[in-house]
C-alpha cells in the first residue's frame, strides 16, 4: 500500500551573508522547513520564476538586483508568483524605505540586526494569513466569491464575516485574540475596533445556528478571544 508524506514548506532565504543566511537556514529546518540559500537579487528571479517557494525572505542590499527589485519582478508577475509571501530584511531602518517596501508588496518587514527565533514566528505568522485555509469537514468556503455553507447549506454572510470565518477555521481548536482577529481581518479598515469583531461573530453565531443549531461552532474563550470548533465526528 502506497503512503504520502506532506512535503515540507519550501522557503527561500535570499541573502549575501553567508553567515546569516547559515544561521536563518538553520533554525528554519529545525522547525520543520525545507530553507534554500541565494546569494544575489539576479539569482533569486531566475529561481523564483522557475520553483517558486512557499515564502521569501527577501534582503534588501544585493548584488545583482535589489530586493527591492526582486519584490518589483515577483509582484508584477503572473499568479501564483504575484501571491507569494514575502518577508523584507534588511539594515535600512527609514520610515521611506519601509514603507516603499511595504507599498511594493512585501508582507512583512524585519530590520537588522534581529533575532532568528523571531524571523521564523514572522514566518510562522505571514503563512497562517496567506496560505489557503484548510476547513473543517462539513464546512465549505469559497475565498473567491466569499461564499461558505455547512452540510451542504448556503450561509448568508457580508465580506468581512465570511473573512473572520475563513480566520478561524485555518486552524480550529486555536484560541484567536480580538488583537490578533484585528490584525489579521480589519488590517485594511483604520476604523475597526474590538466591537465591530464582537458584532461580526454575534452575527456569525446567528447565521451558522439558523443551519446548524445542534453545535455552536464559535466559542467564546472569556477574556482571551474566540476558537472555531467543529462538531465531533
Amino acid at each position: 500500500m502506497k503512503t504520502t508524506t506532506q512535503q515540507p514548506v519550501r522557503i527561500l532565504i535570499v541573502e549575501d551573508e553567508p553567515d546569516i543566511a547559515s544561521v536563518l537556514a538553520d533554525y528554519l529546518r529545525h522547525d520543520g522547513y525545507a530553507a534554500d540559500i541565494v546569494g544575489d537579487g539576479a539569482q533569486a528571479m531566475r529561481v523564483i520564476a522557475t520553483s517558486p517557494p512557499d515564502l521569501v525572505l527577501l534582503d534588501v542590499m544585493l548584488p545583482g538586483a535589489s530586493g527591492l527589485d526582486v519584490l518589483r519582478s515577483v509582484r508584477s508577475a503572473a499568479a501564483p508568483r504575484d501571491t507569494l509571501p514575502v518577508i523584507m530584511i534588511t539594515a535600512r531602518v527609514e520610515e521611506v524605505d519601509r514603507l516603499l517596501g511595504l507599498e511594493l508588496g512585501a508582507d512583512d518587514y524585519i530590520c537588522k540586526p534581529f533575532s532568528p527565533r523571531e524571523v521564523v514566528a514572522r514566518v510562522k505568522t505571514v503563512l497562517r494569513r496567506t496560505r489557503p485555509p484548510v476547513p473543517p469537514a462539513g464546512l465549505l468556503l469559497d475565498a473567491e466569491y466569499g461564499r461558505a455553507s455547512i452540510d451542504g447549506v448556503a450561509l448568508a454572510l457580508t465580506r468581512k464575516e465570511f473573512d473572520l470565518l475563513q480566520t478561524l477555521a485555518q486552524h480550529p481548536g486555536r484560541i484567536y485574540s480580538r488583537a490578533a482577529l484585528l490584525d489579521l481581518v480589519y488590517a485594511a479598515d483604520l476604523d475597526a475596533n474590538e466591537r465591530a469583531i464582537d458584532s461580526h461573530i454575534k452575527n456569525l453565531r446567528r447565521k451558522i445556528a439558523a443551519v446548524a443549531d445542534k453545535h455552536d461552532w464559535i466559542r467564546s474563550v472569556y477574556g482571551v478571544g474566540f476558537v472555531l470548533e467543529p462538531p465531533p465526528a
